[in-house]
């Protein structure tokens, strides 16, 4: 192993580990831990660095080492290796007594199926590396295991990581973690590069993605540095973003462009682009008609659910995350993607009275001239549904689009597919 490779490791922080020189016993005290923090305001090589606040932050959590002769060498380069160490370390919570263990928050926002793997097949990870063996396959596993790496990508990670090597760790990270921006507006962004061609498709997905989320941005140049290698310096300031959304850059978004920051669940935002002035303007639709409703309504990107009270929003928002079903009465819902705008109602007691000035709304805007027709068609499916009475699927037309209504009678949902004629 090359000197610096292990250095970049947190190994002075973690009890009977190795460090980047040897073994240091005892090393899992409050003790180590204050003196890892106390270093890091110590590096010589760091004083004015474009990095310094984030690398002596950064230091302070335990996420990178320095090195015996009191430097930090910021722009050295990272290894594919180090980078997964310190992606996993930075999900973690330092503990005074050097311990550490998965915050909260990254808990939390994984699936289910994540949440049981690293509480079955990881219940033991103590963040330390092998002493036996390559000393980073504990982290490569456990990054594979949760799908934020794909080990078939790699024939040795010791190799440098090169910034579309760290936008593609970032996708698989993000779509496990939180949520994946519009892959229309991340690839205008990446486009405004010079070099983005010499990526593969692929990379340009990934790397459109890192984009749109302010995780990682261009030079001035007007160069992306496709193929440049990652410095540590950089590392740091790429996972402070990914795990700090609060320290992210601000992605500007144009109404010209049909382009929305929409909120989503858990106080975040996304850039969703709409594909034409009909989409983009429903939006306030929605709203609009979320406000008929009270509070009895949340909006999160392009969905607006109804609830029957705050019991039920309450209930829903509660659930856990292996419900097969939402139960909220009632949704309005835009597609971007397919140019698809859509009802679902599910038509418990008092749900079409309660939902109908909503819908309505909705309806009016949608179908303009036509709109009486909609709400008539709406209106008798979802009485005859409503009382019983087993109605079959259909398609029309009103206007100018095609209207696909799906009928679950057991249940008695009813969904409306509205979408433009071609």
């Amino acid at each position: 192993m090359r000197r610096w490779t292990a250095a970049i490791l947190v190994w002075t922080v973690i009890g009977g580990g190795l460090s980047a020189y040897g073994l240091v016993p005892n090393s899992g005290t409050a003790e180590a831990a204050q003196a890892t923090v106390a270093a890091a305001t110590t590096f010589k090589d760091i004083h004015g660095h474009w990095a310094e606040k984030t690398i002596n932050e950064m230091m302070k959590k335990g996420i990178l080492d320095g090195y015996p002769d009191g430097t930090f060498r910021p722009d050295a380069p990272v290894q594919v290796d180090q980078f997964i160490k310190m992606l996993i370390v930075s999900e973690s919570d330092l503990y005074s007594n050097g311990e550490r263990n998965w915050s909260q928050k990254f808990l939390s926002s994984l699936s289910t199926e994540n949440q049981t793997i690293l509480k079955q097949d990881y219940r033991y990870f103590d963040f330390k590396s092998s002493t036996t063996g390559y000393w980073a396959k504990p982290f490569i596993d456990v990054a594979s295991d949760l799908n934020f790496l794909n080990k078939s990508r790699y024939s040795d990670f010791q190799t440098d990581m090169t910034r579309q090597n760290v936008a593609e760790v970032i996708y698989y990270t993000l779509k496990e973690t939180e949520y994946l921006e519009d892959e229309q507006f991340g690839q205008k962004l990446a486009s405004a590069y010079g070099d983005i061609r010499s990526a593969s498709d692929r990379e340009q997905k990934f790397i459109g993605e890192a984009l749109a989320k302010g995780i990682i941005q261009g030079y001035p140049n007007g160069y992306f540095g496709v193929g440049d290698v990652v410095t540590r310096a950089q590392a740091l300031v790429i996972l402070d973003r990914l795990t700090h959304p609060a320290n992210r850059i601000a992605v500007p978004v144009s109404a010209d462009n049909l382009e929305r920051a929409v909120p989503t669940s858990g106080g975040g935002s996304k850039v969703v682009v709409f594909p034409d002035q009909r989409m983009y303007k429903a939006y306030d639709i929605l709203a609009q008609a979320g406000a008929l409703r009270g509070t009895n309504h949340d909006l999160f990107e392009t969905t607006l659910r109804l609830f029957k009270d705050g019991d039920e929003k309450a209930g829903v928002l509660n659930r856990a995350a292996s419900a097969k079903e939402p139960t909220e009465e009632t949704t309005l819902w835009l597609d971007p993607q397919y140019n698809t705008y859509g009802i679902t109602i599910r038509l418990r007691e008092g749900t079409f009275a309660r939902n109908q000035e909503a819908v309505q709304l909705f309806g009016n805007y949608l179908f303009g001239y036509n709109a009486s027709t909609f709400n008539q068609l709406f209106s008798d499916i979802c009485t005859k549904v409503a009382a019983g009475k087993t109605i079959e699927s259909r398609k029309t037309v009103i206007g100018d689009d095609n209207v696909d209504v799906q009928i679950d009678n057991a249940n008695k949902t009813v969904i409306f597919s509205i979408a433009k004629k071609k």
